[in-house]
Formats: structure tokens, sequence, C-alpha cells
């Protein structure tokens, strides 16, 4: 049985997983410190070590480096950063442990397990705040040169804006605040898909902004790594007939360009929450693999 945790800015998520399916899923408050974090992480491994566990995987922000063993940049979770926190967390477990990138973990989980199983150029988009993702090149995740494979978001739509300023329901939430001359927390990206649908005309305007941007991004992707399919995750992932708004919108850049000669197939995630320690348990055993 394998211990997987999600590292988030504002909780951890953790549960058991069996090789098919996970148990035993509960969160926690992410503590302040690495210390504490050490110390919480423990206790739910002791808590739970009669299951047998047999090695831990992790699912974490940040530019995870493997063979450095260290993860780089930064995140909402500032001391896990730039030391080995591999061996200090070999140490803690005394087990077999792996860590990866909170979204390559997602894309992973939808490549091997979920919507995009046994497809091999695969992109995987998480739109949320900002737009992050995952690249699969013959099954395989493609990570790049400094480790930036899938950070769609600061691809530049106009010259300025890049997708991630642009293309979220974050973004056309502000836009609309901006609009109504209001503070930018006083509506939600759900709150705008709502007016919308009651015939607000600029929260209409701003939700056609927010295809459009989106499309644009998925547009230009499509034509540099080429797919077979394109999967979005993130919170926006669960609206009623996005992945067909976008593809229409997609088709619609082809045709304009003359481009007949493929119909680009945008899907939603299938494991939405579940998806990142679901990732984690995948990378775990994609490591066992390579191992023996």
């Amino acid at each position: 049985m394998l211990l997987v945790f999600d590292w988030g800015g504002s909780a951890v998520k953790y549960g058991l997983w069996d090789g098919a399916q996970l148990s035993h899923q509960q969160q926690f408050k992410t503590p302040s410190t690495f210390a504490a974090l050490k110390e919480k992480m423990q206790a739910i491994q002791e808590e739970l070590a009669t299951y047998g566990l047999t090695g831990v995987s992790i699912s974490a922000p940040g530019a995870v480096d493997v063979p450095a063993r260290r993860i780089l940049g930064i995140s909402a979770i500032p001391y896990i950063h730039n030391f080995d926190i591999f061996t200090e967390l070999e140490e803690l477990f005394q087990l077999p442990l792996t860590i990866e990138n909170d979204a390559n973990c997602a894309g992973l989980a939808e490549v091997y397990q979920g919507v995009a199983k046994d497809k091999k150029e695969v992109l995987f988009v998480v739109v949320g705040s900002g737009v992050g993702g995952a690249v699969f090149h013959e099954g395989r995740l493609l990570k790049g040169a400094h480790l930036f494979g899938g950070e769609f978001g600061l691809m530049l739509l106009d010259g300025v804006h890049s997708l991630s300023n642009l293309g979220t329901a974050v973004a056309m939430a502000n836009r609309y605040c901006d609009v109504q001359q209001v503070p930018r927390d006083t509506y939600s990206g759900k709150d705008v898909f709502a007016l919308a649908e009651k015939g607000d005309v600029a929260a209409k305007l701003e939700v056609e902004n927010f295809y459009n941007y989106l499309a644009q991004g998925l547009y230009n992707l499509q034509f540099t790594l080429d797919p077979e399919m394109i999967v979005i995750g993130g919170g926006v992932s669960a609206l009623p007939g996005l992945a067909e708004e976008l593809e229409k919108r997609v088709l619609s850049y082809l045709a304009k360009f003359g481009v007949k000669d493929f119909t680009p197939q945008v899907v939603p995630c299938q494991f939405r929450n579940d998806a990142n320690l679901i990732g984690a348990a995948v990378n775990f055993q994609l490591n066992d693999l390579q191992e023996k």
C-alpha cells in the first residue's frame, strides 16, 4: 500500500493507493514550518502503518528537480525549496520516496489512469488562478531543459498580457469587477458565469472574452506540439459545456487559416480533486518500474 500526499498552499491532502484506487482520504491545514509538516506526516504514517506501507509519494508545488533532489523555484509553501528535501524525507519515512510537481502529477493521473489513457501525445492544461499543466510526448512526461515544460500560462497572447493574465475565470472576474467599478474580490468567476446566464450584458461579454482568450492559447499549443488530445483541468473544468465550447472555438481558428486536416480534441479531466494524489501514485509506480 502506497501513502500519497498532495501539498497545497492551504491544505495537505493524503490517502492510500492500492494500485487501483484511493482510500482513507483526509486532509489537514498546511503547517507553517517544515518541521511541523514532517511531524504531521510522520504521525499519519504511524497511524496507517498497519496497512503495510511500501512507499511514500508526494505531489508538490514548484519545479521538482529529481536528479538534484530538491524543489526549485517558489511556491505557496516557501519552506520546501532549495535544499535536499528527498534525503530528509527518506530519513523521516524510512521508505522509498518520490516527489513530483503537482500539475505534472495531475497530468500523469489523466494519461495513465484517466481520460487520456492510451494516448501518446497529450497536453494537460490546468486552469486555476493561472494556467499551468504538463506535456506528454510518446507517453512520457516531458519536463524540458529548465523544468518549465507545461508552464503554458507564461505564453504571450497580445504582446503584453500572458495567457494566465487573460484566459482564466479569475481574470474574467477581475475584468468584470473593474467594469462595475467595485473591488476585485466582489465577484468570483462562478458569479460572472451565473450573471451571464441571467443575461447581464457585461458578464456575457467577459465570458465571451474568457472563452476566446483560452481558445487562442489552446490553438497556439495545438500547433506547437500537435497533441492527440488536450485535457482541461482545474476548477473550471467542471463547467458544463466548457470543453465543447473551447473545441468549437479552436476549430473556428483552424478554419480561419484553412487548416482542415484534423479536429482538435479538447476534453475535461476525469479525476479533478483526486488527480494530484492519483498522479503521485502513478509517478511512484513509474519510478519503481524504471529502477527494475
